[in-house]
């Protein structure tokens, strides 16, 4: 079937080229828009009963309720000086005149001192910008924008709003950033593996290709379903990052088939047949793999996966269906502009990896044991991980909305942003029994209300001016302020402690709140997470089962996947939330983001089961020319090593070049590329090829039934892979 598809595409490849640039130019003219598509946020379940109770209250109590901030801090003089009083009053008035502002207040018109800074140089102005979330960040963006310089003050925003914007702009600009040093540096990496230009220009033309790719497909998603902003950055990496591995795959077979003395068509008809096939089976692999981000109600994780499913299609088609029609056309003129002669080929045997692969197997338990207590010791921070959501710690330190969110916490004497919020639906009247119970609890400061404030079980004040916001008709909620922070343990066992009180559930009481959130979002992953685990495990199994015929080569993938993964995840608890070389790093210690932390598994397995089938399909080649396991896992080593330490040092250059900026989007790229380099070469290098000695033809032994149905349904090689190990490259 692949042979067919090669030869209908060596015979047409101008018509190929020709709807790939049809295609290309649809994707440039829809997707350069997708931004405007893409929401901000979706680490939440919106099914928890915290999401349902923000839901609630941005219906039902929407004008009371701020969620944009904006500090004024006078230039000289303090928030009482007349310059700096007129001009808060202003900046009020013009805000106020929005028409999407239905609440504003300030410091300068309530007079209430929660409202000044303890220094007496800054005041909050608090609003609430009315619409859905999306719309809301849509007009925040629009006003802050809008506000003009003053002479008296300087204006900052922070609250809800204000950091989604910042995160927003952040993610924007990172991505701009990551693009214009990842192409760059990818094209003078291609240069120097290939030694030419033109061979270099191909993998990176794919590269360029998949991000037109990916934002048309984001476009089009967001058209039915919630997008993450993040997923643009994320699978704009990880289709850039694929398609240049892919390229290189099928590039580096084609030189080899030429410079074996086969003409141009046959030389990309073999190419396609044998590495073509091992990148769809590859691109399948992958595309399951990432289907497990589909489980998971968070829609952050559901976006990426979906986005990611379509651009490892897009990569591979375009690998075995748009390259070989640009190498049909170029035949010999792949190697033009060379800028230094190789003394052997990209894919041609490597010394190196064969010596390598050699001594490994002389002495394969000396060899693995090191690494696997290496990654065993880097997994040892996983014992004490923690998680959460992402806050202001996420932006970098000089961001204007991390700062106004810090001072708030710091520098005045109320800030509700940390508050837990009981919500009543129908009995407004229940919540006073209610919070006088939190109220007696440890770590609880006091409780706000439509009767005043309880603390310690006492009412300590009655209705104030501004009680009435906390009732509409027969609802009515509470705000629970905290002594801790709401990210940390203490203040999560005290929401724990909150929904079992008798009086929350007897009078059907609903918590919300960042703390509420942190917890229901991380519930809802690990409820999921058996399940996501099992498909990625079963799919990962059946199609490398499917690959190899064997069942001990896909048990042996997937638990060398899993050190992996441990060793990455415990090293990016030391890194970002120890904060371990956060000089270097230049983050704030935090917990990590769990969402995040999903994302990354998933993808680094999937990198790391591509590199598998890399292998594998020369390991298996050569063993089905007649050599024995051992030996076809050093000419396999030998064959494909070059390309995938080559193709790992492209795509970690890709993920770094996307972990600037925001604290969350650098442990991604840092631990995807740091797996990706454990992967390309302790992995392969070593633990693979021990296993694969120690095991010796044990590694192919499948039970009767299971042998016959490969036998019947199973992937084979190309005929011409018959041929004498060591007699002519493999795929």
């Amino acid at each position: 079937m692949v042979t067919r598809l090669a030869t209908l595409i060596v015979d047409r490849p101008r018509r190929v080229l020709a709807g790939a640039l049809a295609f290309l130019v649809l994707a440039g003219v829809f997707g350069t828009g997708v931004s405007a598509e893409l929401k901000v946020g979706g680490f939440d379940d919106p099914d928890s009963e915290s999401s349902l109770a923000e839901a609630f209250l941005d219906e039902r109590f929407g004008g009371s309720t701020p969620n944009l901030v904006l500090q004024v801090t006078a230039r000289a003089g303090d928030v009482n000086s007349p310059e700096v009083m007129a001009a808060a009053q202003r900046l009020e008035r013009r805000i106020a005149a929005e028409p999407e502002v239905t609440e504003v207040g300030s410091y300068w018109t309530t007079r209430l001192p929660d409202l000044r800074s303890t220094d007496g140089r800054s005041g909050l102005v608090l609003l609430h910008v009315g619409g859905t979330a999306e719309q809301a960040a849509r007009h925040t963006t629009t006003i802050l924008a809008e506000l003009p310089e003053d002479p008296a003050v300087r204006v900052a925003a922070g609250g809800k709003l204000g950091l989604t914007d910042a995160l927003e702009t952040h993610v924007a600009q990172d991505l701009k950033l990551a693009e214009s040093i990842a192409l760059p540096a990818t094209l003078l990496l291609l240069i120097i593996v290939f030694g030419s230009v033109v061979a270099a220009l191909l993998p990176l033309s794919l590269g360029v290709a998949s991000i037109l790719a990916t934002m048309l497909v984001l476009f089009v998603l967001a058209q039915v379903t919630d997008v993450s902003v993040y997923a643009l950055t994320v699978a704009t990496a990880f289709g850039l990052g694929l398609a240049i591995d892919f390229g290189l795959l099928l590039v580096s077979r084609f030189r080899e088939e030429r410079a074996a003395g086969h003409p141009p068509r046959e030389a990309v008809i073999e190419s396609v047949a044998t590495a073509g096939r091992t990148i769809l089976f590859s691109a399948a692999t992958v595309t399951v793999a990432m289907g497990g981000m589909l489980v998971f109600p968070i829609y952050f994780l559901r976006s990426v996966g979906f986005a990611a499913m379509a651009v490892v299609v897009t990569a591979a088609v375009s690998a075995v269906v748009v390259l070989p029609a640009i190498l049909a056309l170029l035949g010999g003129r792949i190697d033009s502009l060379a800028v230094r002669r190789r003394r052997d080929r990209l894919a041609a045997d490597s010394p190196f990896w064969r010596r390598t692969a050699a001594a490994v197997t002389r002495r394969p338990v000396r060899a693995a044991l090191p690494v696997l207590m290496l990654l065993l010791l880097m997994g040892l921070p996983v014992l004490h991980a923690r998680f959460a959501t992402p806050d202001e710690r996420a932006l970098p330190v000089d961001s204007a909305a991390r700062q106004v969110t810090t001072a708030i916490r710091d520098d005045y004497a109320a800030d509700s942003s940390d508050a837990a919020i009981l919500v009543a639906r129908n009995d407004a009247a229940a919540l006073e029994r209610v919070a006088r119970e939190v109220s007696a609890l440890d770590e609880v400061a006091r409780v706000d209300g439509a009767f005043g404030r309880y603390q310690h079980g006492m009412l300590v004040a009655g209705p104030g001016p501004q009680s009435a916001r906390f009732t509409a008709d027969d609802a009515g909620y509470v705000l629970v302020e905290p002594t801790v922070d709401a990210q940390s343990e203490p203040a999560q066992d005290l929401v724990h402690e909150i929904r079992a009180l008798p009086a929350v559930a007897e009078n059907r009481v609903a918590v919300g709140g960042p703390t509420a959130t942190l917890i229901d979002s991380n519930s809802a992953i690990a409820g999921r997470l058996p399940s996501a685990l099992a498909l990625l495990a079963v799919s990962t199994f059946v199609l490398l089962f499917l690959f190899t015929g064997s069942m001990i080569v896909p048990i042996k993938a997937l638990l060398l996947n899993v050190f992996v993964l441990i060793a990455v995840i415990g090293a990016m608890v030391w890194l970002f939330q120890d904060g371990h070389l956060a000089a270097i790093t230049g983050v704030t210690p935090a917990p990590l983001n769990i969402g995040m932390v999903v994302l990354l598994c998933c993808i680094a397995f999937s990198l790391s089961v591509d590199y598998e089938i890399f292998l594998l399909s020369r390991i298996k080649e050569a063993r089905d020319g007649g050599a024995g396991t051992t030996e076809a896992t050093i000419e396999g080593l030998g064959r494909v090593g070059r390309i995938v330490s080559s193709a790992a040092a492209l795509l970690t250059v890709t993920l770094l070049s996307f972990s600037t900026g925001l604290s969350f989007m650098q442990m991604f790229g840092i631990g995807t590329a740091l797996a990706v380099l454990m992967d390309a070469t302790l992995v392969r290098g070593v633990l693979v090829p021990a296993f694969m000695r120690v095991a010796g033809e044990f590694n192919w032994w499948a039970p009767g039934p299971l042998r016959r149905l490969h036998a019947r349904i199973g992937v084979r090689e190309s005929p011409r892979s018959s041929a004498p190990a060591g007699s002519r490259p493999g795929s």
